[in-house]
């Protein structure tokens, strides 16, 4: 299925299931969506459970946590993460720190879903990542759905727990195909590895994972090595078991981000991965990522703007020459 529709059933299965489930955000009712994840859902559950909201994020997500304080579920919706900005007061001031401020007697049982990142000509106010920032706050957990089946499963575990979730997702993956196993649970907060390999070991998440599978077979024959290649799906807390597995492994790793490079959420990973594991390492990390511009409208300006599978190939195989590979 389309990775819009795996989204759709996992929020179809948990209203049908918990009629304390809602959604909330703008167009989420009677249009479906703007990427159409809600389509069919107001039909079925009617207007009191998917509730078009006003233009207006602080709200959207202010609602949400006084549903949550109340006894609901909320799903809330903003339509792409630079609108996010307008509920951040929200998001970090009350979403992540009620349930600790008040010992545990309130929950925040509810969800901000969002995509982010470039898409194709939408400029620089609906393009950027803001992962670097949500996973510094203390009491958001952070899911990124780069895959069909995670993001069905991801988000089903998301609306039920008790805890407030960040689900990011991506604009350029909507409509993208992939398989779901409805009868094998999946656990959100493992990394994913999406190829298995010896001497490399590439690390991303969203859009990105798809680009780096894209670029391996031109590094593998240009190098003569085998690339291991982790979704890391969880962005907090990351799976740095699952990592630090591949990284003994290999002695050699790469990260790939589409954020801008100056204080992106790639950093913290390599940080972590150099003071734990920095005896295992036979070369210096690679990182890749944007570069520190605001996003272009101009599709040359933008493509040189973020990486692509021809930059993270010949990026890669030119540091694996460097490097003794």
């Amino acid at each position: 299925m389309l990775y819009r529709e795996a989204l759709n059933r996992a929020l179809d299965e948990t209203m049908e299931m918990d009629p304390d489930v809602v959604v909330l955000g703008e167009d989420v009712g009677l249009y479906g969506g703007s990427y159409r994840v809600t389509e069919g859902l107001v039909a079925k559950y009617g207007e009191r459970r998917l509730i078009d909201t006003p233009i207006a994020e602080l709200s959207i997500v202010g609602n949400a946590v006084g549903m949550a304080m109340g006894g609901l579920r909320p799903v809330a919706e903003i339509m792409t993460a630079n609108f996010s900005l307008l509920a951040f007061d929200q998001i970090v001031n009350h979403m992540s720190k009620l349930r600790y401020m008040s010992a545990g007697k309130i929950t925040l049982p509810m969800v901000v879903r969002f995509p982010q990142g470039v898409s194709r000509q939408l400029a620089a106010q609906h393009s950027e990542s803001y992962e670097q920032m949500l996973c510094a706050v203390p009491g958001l957990t952070v899911f990124a759905a780069g895959d069909v089946n995670y993001a069905y499963h991801a988000l089903k575990r998301a609306i039920l727990m008790d805890d407030p979730v960040i689900f990011i997702e991506h604009e350029l993956l909507y409509n993208k195909k992939g398989e779901v196993d409805f009868n094998t649970e999946l656990d959100p907060f493992r990394a994913r590895i999406v190829k298995e390999g010896e001497d490399i070991t590439i690390i991303s998440y969203l859009k990105m994972v798809d680009d780096v599978m894209e670029a391996v077979p031109r590094i593998e024959e240009g190098l003569g090595v085998s690339c291991e290649v982790i979704d890391l799906c969880s962005l907090n807390p990351i799976d740095f078991e699952t990592i630090a597995k591949s990284v003994e492994k290999s002695g050699r790793v790469v990260v790939v981000e589409e954020d801008h490079r100056t204080g992106g959420y790639g950093s913290q990973v390599v940080s972590r991965i150099c003071e734990e594991l920095f005896f295992t390492l036979d070369a210096p990390p690679l990182r890749i990522a944007g570069e520190d511009v605001p996003i272009p409208y101009n599709r040359s300006l933008e493509l040189l703007s973020i990486p692509t599978p021809d930059k993270i190939a010949v990026q890669i195989t030119e540091w694996g020459r460097k490097n003794g590979l």
